[in-house]
């Protein structure tokens, strides 16, 4: 089926849903009986024309509900858990929403807009709603401290890759993720699981790696995606052991060689790849190589009609899955003036082969000199008793900054610290320019990850 066939989500599911669920850590649902089921009080008729703002507390009430509003609201803007109360009343003015959807409906009383409550679990209808237009699809930006900005994409635009790859080869995929479905990345793999005749689990927000991991054992998970910080808490967390799925895809930070490698060592089996995507670019690429980086053959044209090139060291993309616009009073242009999505994301050409050095606005200044700090941590993570890095800048009277490294380490290791401090100090000053080594090396017990999975960063 062509996406240009269909106008809304429920026509990618066809007619043989037998045996696709949608899970979480409570609930099982039938593919086939939401089709016939609601979890919208009143159904989603009431929506049609409306701009929408998605914003359920649970996750899969929330993938349940976008199937319903697809098609029927003018644009339906999808809310993280995470959204800051005083930032609602900024996006909801800036989306023009005029109706909520939502199972917390006193959390938003004060915006002043229709309220819709969402239903705690589906019930049985006697019509199903039709898909009456191409809905609006809206996302927030990750990763800034202010008000997100407001990304408009099209159903097209967000199923463009999954399309292009065609029905997956074999059983029927069990899709698993780390993410929240309401971001980029979970969207893309909850809109893979159901478009690609598959089933999809939930993650659950607070579950203890080894229960999530039990869960996705329980379900049969057999793709799964993640945040290499996703990844590398999971590797630490020893719960890898009898989980076997067949394809382990990261996403959303830059993989470096060393958690490829340790997940290639934890699942042999599977295949290890790593996609570029982002809110505003789309899906540009995925490797799967098992090498950090990516072919320098890529820039250019690629399938799918995906365009790349450099700018100024800063990747840029063109597609037909980039969004289409940023949303708002003040919404600023989404694209250059060729139609180029400017990522921010810094690379270095090595040989033949293309590597992510970190985001532009990520640099930390070191004695007037910039540094990535993902540089730093790459090379830090290749040592065999490291398990994850985090390197920052702290205020020095002489240099006004110098590199401080957070390092944990493997279970064990704590004996031997000094010696592995200097081995990694080794190798700093082998690998790196001499103001990018760590001043400081500190040994932490956990390091932070933000919502959307990423390392949190914050200097000091």
């Amino acid at each position: 089926m062509s996406v240009r066939e269909v106008s809304a989500l429920r026509d990618y599911l066809g007619p043989e849903l037998r045996g696709r669920t949608i899970s979480d850590a409570r609930h099982v649902v039938s593919l086939t009986d939401h089709l016939q089921e609601s979890c919208l009080v009143g159904g989603a008729g009431e929506l049609s024309g409306r701009s929408v703002l998605l914003a359920v507390s649970d996750q899969l009430i929330s993938a349940l509900a976008m199937t319903e509003v697809d098609g029927v609201a003018t644009r339906m803007l999808l809310c993280p858990p995470d959204l800051k109360a005083d930032h609602a009343q900024v996006l909801v003015d800036n989306a023009g929403i005029d109706a909520i959807v939502t199972d917390q409906p006193s959390r938003w009383s004060d915006v002043g807009v229709y309220l819709v409550v969402a239903a705690r679990l589906p019930v049985r209808v006697t019509t199903t709603p039709r898909a009456e237009r191409a809905t609006e699809w809206l996302m927030l930006t990750s990763g800034t401290s202010g008000v997100p900005k407001i990304v408009s994409h099209t159903l097209e635009g967000l199923c463009g890759a999954i399309v292009a790859d065609g029905p997956p080869r074999g059983p029927a995929p069990v899709w698993a993720t780390f993410y929240d479905i309401r971001r980029y990345g979970g969207l893309q793999i909850f809109l893979r699981a159901v478009i690609g005749g598959g089933s999809m689990v939930l993650s659950e927000p607070g579950e203890p790696i080894a229960d999530h991991v039990a869960r996705l054992k329980a379900r049969g998970v057999t793709h799964i995606s993640g945040t290499p910080s996703h990844w590398r808490k999971l590797l630490m967390s020893g719960s890898a052991a009898g989980f076997s799925p067949r394809y382990v895809r990261l996403s959303g930070e830059i993989a470096d060689q060393a958690v490829l490698d340790g997940l290639k060592q934890a699942f042999p089996q599977a295949s290890v790849g790593h996609a570029y995507a982002s809110t505003e670019a789309g899906v540009g690429f995925a490797v799967n190589d098992g090498l950090e980086g990516f072919p320098a053959g890529m820039i250019g044209t690629n399938p799918g009609g995906v365009e790349m090139k450099i700018v100024d060291g800063s990747l840029r993309i063109r597609s037909r899955r980039t969004a289409h616009a940023y949303v708002g009073r003040e919404a600023a242009a989404l694209t250059d003036a060729d139609g180029f999505v400017d990522t921010g994301d810094m690379v270095e050409l090595r040989g033949e082969r293309y590597y992510f050095v970190g985001r532009r606005g990520g640099i930390i200044n070191i004695g007037g000199l910039k540094v990535h700090p993902e540089e730093i941590e790459a090379v830090i993570n290749r040592h065999p008793q490291v398990r994850m890095s985090r390197a920052k800048s702290r205020r020095s009277p002489i240099t006004g900054a110098i590199v401080v490294a957070d390092v944990i380490l493997a279970d064990g290791s704590a004996e031997r610290g000094q010696q592995i401090r200097e081995e990694i100090l080794a190798d700093c000053r082998a690998t790196l320019a001499s103001h990018k080594v760590p001043a400081v090396i500190r040994f932490v017990p956990a390091l932070d990850v933000t919502a959307a999975g990423k390392l949190a960063r914050s200097d000091v």
